[in-house]
């Protein structure tokens, strides 16, 4: 039997004038292949794969809610931990100052942020911006919460936000990969939403749909041709190319490609398609979502053009002829809140499909050959990028395997071709006790370029209980996870996870000081 215990004290404490303080300390011991998936996804990466790993953890905040009563507010924070086993010894987790005017929100530095339309326990991620991975250092203007579009008598409301920053995996990513693998260093990045929600004033219906983009540009990219690296790419930094992150366009391949007759945007462009339809009475409500992620602008239309010339005019298009691809890819999703039901008060359910991909074949038009097939898509994969990730955990839903679980210094997702049935649910059965359980089902065949010989499947179940102790022990709370892998996706993992948390009211600390 695989063993990794876990032990977290957490101290958090509201301090005079709105200051928040937290402290805290974790150890995980095991034997397995790995920690469990659900003892390390999701966790903004503070978390590891390893079997044994830990940290402590100390955090100083003013939350921005503290001046909800104002037109104006100001916030800011520093979460810090030193880890062992993990990607870095010293991890800056946040560190931010932000400022709200009104609706709008300016945010500098690296916070976490939750995820869109869904459920931030029981979820298994959101496909671009999830809590996967570390927060990355970036300015973000962004209208968190939403607010009325003039001239819709309140029935239209909007929300989004609009962010540039910087990856910080650089020594990481060269201790991983050099001298076996691709890597890059001073990756810029950009990420933008918007989304739209419809609904009658005083009704129990809305509907939500938006969309989330995000974007790897510039910086230096060093490919290994097997025996050593070849020419540096350099992806310039220009104001031009902040534009074309905002708005896709260029030529991935001025600098990097010698063949200039297909062009790409430039940088790594991901994103999705999201809405959810909600219905909300007094003691129940019930969100049904669905997500479609996209790589590129045919599979974000699921259309293509398809109807070049031939010739010495092959470049040319011709005509309205475009290729319709299947719409198979998706994350479908629903909850359940029962609001007076304490055994069972939130239920899960998720079903996601990624093996399409636009489908197995990639052809790009010739001189005689004036077809256009734009498959292949290779979700979370790039050839001048190491994909979508930070710090070697993926940045959006955990079920495409991350790079660190890669042994070969490979910083690409190596499985980004999956199904999965998903099961979360939460309750809060007596006075100060609750609970989640988590349970994954997963079938993985690779990626295109690299199949599985054979699929791989894997179960991930989390049994996670809190509870908070009362009277002369107020302020303490245990928790206590276990959790398991089995399958050859993962390998045969088993954990628990114990917490131990002790919150003092600033009173206390008050007359503690006297």
């Amino acid at each position: 039997m695989l063993l990794a215990a876990a032990l977290t004290v957490v101290l958090p404490a509201k301090a005079d004038g709105g200051l928040e303080y937290k402290v805290e300390m974790q150890a995980t011991v095991g034997t397995g292949d790995h920690s469990p998936l659900w003892l390390n996804a999701n966790k903004y990466g503070l978390s590891s794969v390893d079997k044994s790993n830990g940290y402590l953890r100390a955090a100083l905040m003013r939350p921005l809610a503290l001046d909800s009563m104002k037109e104006w507010g100001l916030g800011g924070g520093v979460d810090l931990a030193a880890a062992y086993n993990n990607t870095s010894s010293f991890v800056i987790q946040q560190a931010f100052v932000e400022g709200r005017w009104r609706k709008g929100v300016l945010t500098v530095g690296s916070k976490e942020m939750p995820m869109e339309m869904k459920n931030q326990e029981l979820s298994t991620g959101s496909q671009v911006f999830g809590i996967n991975a570390r927060p990355i250092p970036q300015v973000r203007i962004a209208f968190p919460d939403y607010v009325n579009v003039p001239l819709t008598r309140n029935w239209l409301q909007f929300k989004g936000h609009l962010t540039y920053g910087k990856f910080t995996d650089n020594g990481w990513q060269k201790d991983v990969a050099y001298g076996r693998h691709n890597y890059t260093q001073d990756v810029m990045f950009h990420g933008k939403s918007g989304f739209l929600k419809l609904a009658k004033p005083g009704s129990p219906f809305s509907a939500e749909v938006g969309m989330e983009m995000g974007c790897q540009f510039g910086g230096h990219s060093y490919a290994f041709n097997g025996e050593g690296y070849g020419e540096r790419n350099v992806n310039d930094v220009t104001l031009k190319s902040f534009f074309r992150a905002l708005i896709p366009g260029g030529n991935d391949g001025d600098n990097a490609n010698p063949d200039q007759n297909y062009k790409g945007a430039d940088g790594n462009h991901v994103g999705a398609w999201l809405a959810r339809l909600n219905y909300e009475q007094p003691t129940w409500a019930v969100h049904v979502y669905g997500e479609h992620y996209f790589e590129d602008l045919s599979a974000m239309f699921q259309l293509d053009y398809d109807n070049y010339t031939t010739g010495s005019k092959w470049m040319e298009k011709h005509g309205h002829r475009f290729l319709l691809y299947d719409f198979r890819d998706m994350l479908l999703g629903a909850e359940l809140n029962l609001k007076n039901q304490p055994w069972v008060n939130s239920l899960v359910f998720e079903y996601i499909y990624t093996k399409y991909q636009s489908g197995p074949i990639y052809f790009d038009h010739q001189k005689y050959l004036p077809d256009h097939i734009g498959g292949k898509d290779g979700y979370y994969q790039h050839y001048l990028y190491t994909g979508w990730q930070h710090w070697g955990q993926v940045m959006g839903n955990p079920l495409y395997r991350s790079p660190l679980y890669n042994t070969d210094g490979n910083l690409q997702t190596e499985d980004s071709r999956f199904y999965a049935f998903h099961l979360g649910l939460s309750g809060n059965p007596l006075p100060g006790l609750h609970y989640r359980l988590l349970a994954t089902a997963q079938k993985g065949f690779g990626t295109y370029a690299e199949p599985f010989d054979d699929p791989k499947r894997n179960l991930s179940l989390l049994v996670e209980a809190t509870y908070a102790l009362r009277g002369k022990a107020e302020g303490v709370s245990v928790k206590c996870g276990v959790a398991m892998d089995r399958g050859s996706l993962l390998g045969d993992n088993a954990g628990v996870q114990l917490t131990l948390i002790y919150q003092v009211p600033s009173s206390s600390r008050q007359s503690s000081r006297r």
